[in-house]
This record gives C-alpha cells, sequence and structure tokens, in this order.
C-alpha cells in the first residue's frame, strides 16, 4: 500500500508529495521546497522513514511546481522527469517568474530528455502509478493515478471546488475541461484527488459540488 505525505512549500503553497511503500521506495512529486528549511523538513521526513528516493516525477513545469528539483537532484541522485509539450511550449522558469513577479532564490534545472508518456507506468517498491496527459492548465500536465490504492495525484488540473487556471503559457479552458472529464470524472468515485494546491478531495465530491464542471 502507498504511503502519500504532503508537504506545502514556498510562498506559492505547492504541494509537494512524497509517496512510498512498504519497501521504503518513494517517488517525489512536484518538489517545491525553497529555503533551507524546507529543505530539512523534506530530508527529515525520508531520513526518518529510511526511505530511497527512486524517481523525481513533475505534474508539470509552472515555476512554483520545480524550484526544488536542483535540490533533490544533488540530494538523492534523480532526475526530474515532465511531459514533452511542456519542455517544449513553456518558457524557462526564470522567465515565469519575471512574469509572475516574484522571486525564489534557487537554481533552476533542466528537464533534458527525461519525458514521461501518456500511459506510462511508473513502478517504485511494490507499487505502480498511471501517468494521465491531462493538458488545459498547460500542454503538458499529467496526473499520476494509484488505481489500487484508489488516489490520483492532480497537480494544478483539479482542486477541491475549482479547477487549473488557463491564463497562463499553452492554457486553454476548453482542453482542460475535456482532460477533467474524460481522464479524472471517469475515474472510480471513491478515488482521493491530491491537487497541486489546497487540501485533498475526492471524485464523488468534485462531481456533485464543483460548480465549474
Amino acid at each position: 500500500m502507498i504511503t502519500v505525505k504532503t508537504f506545502t512549500f514556498n510562498p506559492v503553497a505547492v504541494n509537494t508529495c512524497v509517496l512510498h511503500d512498504e519497501t521504503g521506495e518513494a517517488v517525489l512529486i512536484d518538489c517545491g521546497c525553497v529555503t533551507p528549511a524546507e529543505e530539512r523538513t523534506l530530508v527529515d521526513y525520508v531520513s526518518r522513514h529510511h526511505l530511497t528516493i527512486k524517481r523525481l516525477l513533475c505534474t508539470h513545469l509552472h515555476f512554483d511546481h520545480v524550484p526544488g528539483n536542483r535540490f533533490a537532484e544533488r540530494t538523492y541522485g534523480v532526475r526530474p522527469e515532465a511531459h514533452r509539450n511542456d519542455t517544449e511550449q513553456l518558457p524557462p522558469p526564470e522567465v515565469q517568474i519575471r512574469f509572475m513577479h516574484v522571486s525564489f532564490p534557487v537554481e533552476f534545472v533542466e528537464i533534458g530528455n527525461n519525458f514521461l508518456e501518456d500511459g506510462e507506468t511508473i513502478s517504485f517498491g511494490h507499487s505502480k502509478l498511471t501517468a494521465l496527459h491531462t493538458p488545459g492548465h498547460s500542454p503538458g500536465s499529467l496526473c499520476f493515478h494509484a488505481p489500487q490504492d484508489g488516489f490520483v495525484i492532480a497537480g494544478d488540473v483539479l482542486f477541491q471546488g475549482g479547477i487549473g487556471r488557463t491564463d497562463l503559457w499553452g492554457g486553454d479552458y476548453h482542453t482542460l475541461i475535456a482532460s477533467i472529464r474524460e481522464r479524472l470524472l471517469t475515474l472510480p468515485e471513491h478515488t482521493t484527488v491530491y491537487p497541486g494546491h489546497g487540501n485533498p478531495t475526492t471524485i464523488r465530491f468534485e462531481k456533485q459540488y464543483n460548480p465549474f464542471l
């Protein structure tokens, strides 16, 4: 069984997730830490639970979801992985930050050729995730579904009572709604949704109460 641990990091309050199972193998999703204190929080959890970080996954490549990637690379020897569309269609995080009028004291790391594809299986320990391409918030937005454990890591695609913004680079409202309806709302209703910001929710709750859907 997968344990999901979330941390809220950086001034934009990104949810960074550590997923691990009984083997101690783990994946890190959306490493958003930017301060030494946030880095220590992450390291302390990994050390306390004797985890081995095997993969560094990115739901998308907006600046607030990637600032801890260099730290994760140096600390755990993992390279960030993302969908090709974000690497090709989004400006570098440094450009995004200037546009958004915020500042992070971090060194960003390039994705390189570490691409994740729709339907790809991510394995660690005894566990598996499936990558779901869900564009609309960004061209390469990915969600990571664990059907056997009943949850999905949704990035900035779907929130509790909300959806991702579509006014940034490559965003498109109609594409986002289609992604949510076709890739997420078709999941079992009991599925827990861990969004990129804010509190967890469920597919059932969003079907019933999300005003955008």
